[in-house]
């Protein structure tokens, strides 16, 4: 299995937990899913990111076929492209 991990700094004044909801909305939508968890930070130090999405995928094909998956792309990426200040991901075998 695949998890891949994005953690978003959001820009000023954008709400986290929208963007939690966003994220999650990909259950049940984005068919090559196995595991999503979205969690919202608590700590608020200046090192933070606001946001944490991880998701399991079969394998690297179906991280690929995630990425150009068109709920993935249409919904999501253009909401957190247009709240993000920053992103940070990691992809690795589990």
């Amino acid at each position: 299995m695949i998890k891949h991990v994005v953690c978003f700094k959001l820009k000023k004044g954008e709400d986290p937990f929208k963007a939690k909801e966003v994220l999650l909305s990909m259950k049940g939508n984005v068919p090559m899913l196995r595991g999503i968890e979205v969690g919202v930070d608590e700590l608020h130090s200046e090192r933070s990111f606001d946001v944490m999405l991880t998701v399991l995928l079969d394998d690297m094909a179906a991280l690929s076929d995630y990425q150009k998956d068109a709920y993935h792309c249409s919904v999501v990426k253009k909401h957190m492209h247009a709240v993000r200040e920053s992103s940070v991901a990691i992809d690795y075998t589990i």
